[in-house]
């Protein structure tokens, strides 16, 4: 299992908890993320790499990441 994942179940729990929803209540997740309105952590932490690429390739001072 991955680590984005991972951090896909503990987003639902603390989204659940916000709530006061257990599993046994059978709400969708969809539902829940309509509820809270959280920004999903995946797409978060997809946003965030694709921008730290972009400020790697920016760099103009001869460091690696930008041969690469």
């Amino acid at each position: 299992m991955s680590l984005i994942a991972n951090y896909g179940v503990t987003q639902q729990a603390m989204e659940r908890a916000m709530l006061g929803v257990s599993l046994c209540d059978q709400i969708r997740n969809e539902e829940i993320h309509r509820r809270t309105k959280v920004t999903d952590i995946a797409q978060r932490v997809a946003k965030l790499k694709l921008q730290w690429a972009g400020d790697i390739v920016r760099k103009t001072d001869g460091r690696w990441g930008s041969k690469v």
